[in-house]
């Protein structure tokens, strides 16, 4: 008998009534009229196969794309409706009689790489544009052994902080090797040994820059959150408010950022930035570079396409870095460094299942303090008591 659980889900059909509804404006979306509570019917499971109950997971912004179209209507491409989830942690209920590395009753984390390259790298994400997948705002899953990791649960943090981990951390981790190796190309340790590195906005950066702060260098988190500043001001990372700079709605704007950066690197400026390169935080991020710096990202909001001074990057010597996300392996390094460095900062509610549409639209309007954190399961398993923090 085929096997159902309760998922959300969006459809082509719930974006075209809500963009209607909006005069077709994405940012005035309400991201709750389109994220549905629905039925999924859950394969078979298969002899590689693990069967998961899921405990908690990570509400992602790639998911308020989805929503909204703003970038491509995924829902549309993949045949009308996708049952969306990037990141989660779950018990394992039942596997497969071919797998070995897992078994009834272990708590592991998934990973969103969907179908890697021959580097490794993804060429689809997975409950994304990955055809047939299925994601993980769902009270259930079955998912091939390779898409999960064991839980790091003695690593420190609490059941809700390793959740709001499996998407970011990986990619955080991903874009700072690259981004530390090309600097290393152009500049050795030995003529510059700290770095200043400038991170913006949310989750990734924030562990980004933890992971800079890790390696002795100097950190500078950009948000308009005091929330989010006052977290990673623990760390070491100094606080830029984004507001005195209007979010640099204009040229003076970033004129006025660029002074400010200067004055607080003693003129040596951002030798790597981490932003969105897209939006208004890309010219920001340009203007406070270094020579030989290096600008990367992995985001996709606001646009698919960006702007730029061939000539001033060229004298400049910078290099724009493109990430999607980790190989498979880089996904279990970065769970090495739960506790250790990656240490997220969780939004004060922890949202019930039936709170998912609320927890995309507060999301959407970005009201959050921190990562959001979903539980999905009222019970929670024994193995887990002991790091239940405060929901």
């Amino acid at each position: 008998m085929p096997r159902t659980t309760r998922a959300y889900s969006i459809s082509a059909e719930s974006i075209a009534a809500e963009r209607e509804r909006v005069g077709g404006d994405p940012a005035k979306m309400d991201v709750s009229n389109v994220v549905k509570l629905d039925e999924l019917e859950l394969r078979d499971l298969g002899p590689r196969d693990v069967h998961l109950r899921i405990l908690a997971a990570s509400a992602e912004h790639n998911i308020d794309h989805a929503a909204t179209a703003d970038t491509v209507n995924i829902a549309e491409m993949r045949g009308g409706r996708i049952f969306p989830g990037n990141s989660a942690l779950g018990e394992v209920i039942a596997v497969g009689d071919q797998v070995t590395r897992f078994r009834e009753g272990d708590i592991v984390i998934t990973h969103c790489n969907g179908d890697p390259d021959e580097y490794g790298f993804p060429l689809r994400i997975w409950a994304y544009d990955m055809p047939e997948s299925t994601g993980w705002y769902a009270e259930e899953a079955v998912v091939g052994d390779w898409q999960i990791i064991p839980a790091p649960l003695n690593c420190g943090l609490n059941l809700w902080e390793i959740a709001a981990l499996p998407l970011r951390a990986p990619t955080a981790y991903h874009m700072w090797r690259r981004a530390l190796g090309m600097y290393r190309l152009k500049v050795p340790r030995e003529r510059q040994a700290v770095l200043n590195v400038l991170g913006f906005g949310g989750g990734v950066s924030e562990l980004f820059l933890q992971l800079a702060r890790a390696e002795g260098h100097n950190a500078f988190f950009c948000s308009g959150s005091p929330e989010r500043r006052a977290a990673l001001e623990k760390f070491g990372v100094v606080g830029i408010d984004q507001k005195a700079f209007n979010r640099f709605a204009s040229d003076d704007d970033v004129k006025a950022f660029r002074k400010h950066v200067r004055e607080i690197t003693d003129g040596r400026d951002m030798h790597i930035v981490c932003d969105m390169l897209r939006g208004p935080v890309f010219a920001a991020g340009l203007a406070a570079s270094a020579r030989q710096g290096v600008n990367t990202s992995a985001g996709w909001q606001l646009s698919q396409v960006l702007e730029y001074n061939t000539t001033i990057l060229s004298v400049k010597q910078i290099t724009l870095d493109h990430t999607h996300y980790e190989t498979i392996q880089g996904c279990w390094a970065a769970t090495e460094l739960y506790g250790r460095v990656f240490q997220p900062t969780i939004h004060h509610e922890i949202y019930s299942f039936e709170d998912v549409p609320r927890a995309f639209h507060e999301m959407h309007e970005n009201t959050q303090t921190g990562i959001p954190i979903i539980r999905v399961a009222e019970d929670l398993p024994d193995a887990v008591s002991g790091i239940v923090g405060e929901s």
